[in-house]
């Protein structure tokens, strides 16, 4: 989906339209599911992390500036929530010690299974930026902060590691 038309749907959103709540959760879900997977690394946690982040996308919608990029925005609140999970779970398992775990196809998590034994945490974060939110290698460098090389290394490694890897299941 293209940035404009995100912010146009955020626009609207921002609006009160429940319409336009709905397209972009259908024409985003993917994507978005596929962005928290790379952090929660399991596929019932982020079915329920996309409810939450859908949930605090209509809540924020206040704070979304138009004409800004949206997809960015969409992208940072479902970081911020995947990392807040995470450090619940951190927290968790160490009270817990202290005091005595195509898009039909990732919808399954077949593929985002795969993906997740085969590639580590950069690797995976690199693919579903620019396969799934058509980020370009530069921009994801900008997001992740390191050089452009860098991204695009592991962006041919981690292909590289798939082929293999699907090869090897199929």
């Amino acid at each position: 989906m293209e940035n404009y038309e995100i912010d146009r749907l955020l626009v609207e959103i921002s609006n009160g339209s429940v319409t336009a709540f709905e397209e972009l959760y259908i024409k985003t879900r993917k994507g978005v599911f596929s962005f928290i997977y790379t952090y929660l690394q399991n596929y019932h946690d982020t079915e329920d992390a996309m409810q939450a982040v859908y949930l605090k996308i209509k809540q924020n919608i206040h704070s979304y500036a138009k004409g800004s990029n949206g997809r960015a925005w969409l992208l940072q609140i479902a970081k911020n929530y995947a990392l807040d999970e995470l450090r619940k779970r951190k927290q968790h398992i160490f009270s817990t010690i202290y005091s005595t775990h195509d898009h039909a196809v990732i919808e399954d998590g077949s593929i985002m299974d795969i993906m997740q034994k085969t590639l580590d945490v950069d690797e995976l974060r690199i693919v579903t930026l620019h396969v799934l939110w058509k980020y370009k290698h530069k921009e994801i460098a900008k997001m992740l902060d390191c050089p452009t090389g860098t991204i695009t290394s592991k962006y041919k490694r981690a292909l590289d590691k798939m082929k293999k890897a699907i090869k090897e299941v199929w």
